[in-house]
């Protein structure tokens, strides 16, 4: 019995932040992606865009096993996913994931919040973890937020608390799962703001969003997502100014327009 593959086998390529091949999944009788391949390289900011129901936001839970693929491979960080593995905890470790709808303990205060996982999963003693947070509190602008509960913030404020959560455990790649899009109008440009920074930065991330200014100005790549199929990928220029496939075209006919 090989020990390695339900461990997790090692991608040799360590310039390979994640890996999907050949990727499908079901619910059900519905299919919700269809041969998935794509990589992520280390300092890569990659957004991926598509209609309701395209599979773009199932595809980014796949890569930190929020959900389970039935078919293909995903390797993220070095380690291989799949439904024997017993470390999911491992990959999560190295996986931020920012969420619609913030996903903030309101039990907890903002601090607190953005101390429990380096706490919990790394075993990192109260006083580290302490300036670890205010480090990133501070890196999204809000310290003087850092006694307060969620519940005292606005959607915006919340939605940087959540990215400060997702960055102090220091992961090797940032998720994006629509960010914005529960925000009003006017809180989502603070939220973008910080995410554009962290690119600067040379954060690895991967970033479902229907934000077209910020992947103009941001992605190095932006994928197109229809009905659990990649249609379409390419540089930001390339994407916007000559896009190769119809489906592709009514879809930035419309979103444009808005």
């Amino acid at each position: 019995m090989d020990h390695t593959a339900c461990q997790g086998e090692l991608d040799a390529d360590v310039d390979k932040i994640i890996e999907a091949q050949n990727v499908s999944k079901w619910y059900g009788n519905f299919k919700a992606l269809t041969d998935i391949n794509l990589t992520v390289r280390k300092g890569e900011r990659i957004v991926i865009c598509g209609p309701s129901g395209s599979g773009k936001s199932t595809l980014i839970r796949c890569f930190n096993r929020l959900e389970a693929h039935q078919q293909g491979e995903i390797w993220v960080n070095g380690i291989r996913l799949h439904s024997k593995m017993r470390n999911v905890t491992e990959v999560r470790k190295n996986v931020g994931m920012v969420f619609q709808h913030f996903n903030l303990f309101p039990h907890m205060t903002v601090l607190m919040n953005c101390m429990a996982a380096p706490m919990w999963l790394r075993g990192m003693p109260k006083e580290e973890a302490t300036d670890i947070a205010f480090k990133f509190l501070e890196r999204v602008r809000i310290p003087e937020q850092a006694d307060k509960y969620p519940a005292q913030l606005s959607g915006g404020q919340q939605q940087r608390v959540a990215i400060a959560r997702s960055l102090c455990m220091e992961p090797a790649v940032m998720l994006f799962d629509e960010p914005t899009s529960a925000l009003d109008p006017e809180m989502v440009a603070e939220v973008l703001e910080t995410m554009t920074s962290l690119a600067r930065d040379g954060m690895t991330m991967v970033c479902v969003t229907h934000e077209m200014g910020f992947a103009r100005a941001v992605a190095d790549r932006v994928i197109f997502m229809d009905r659990g199929h990649i249609v379409e990928e390419g540089n930001p220029h390339d994407f916007f100014t000559d896009p190769q496939h119809e489906r592709t075209k009514v879809f930035l006919s419309q979103i444009l327009r808005h």
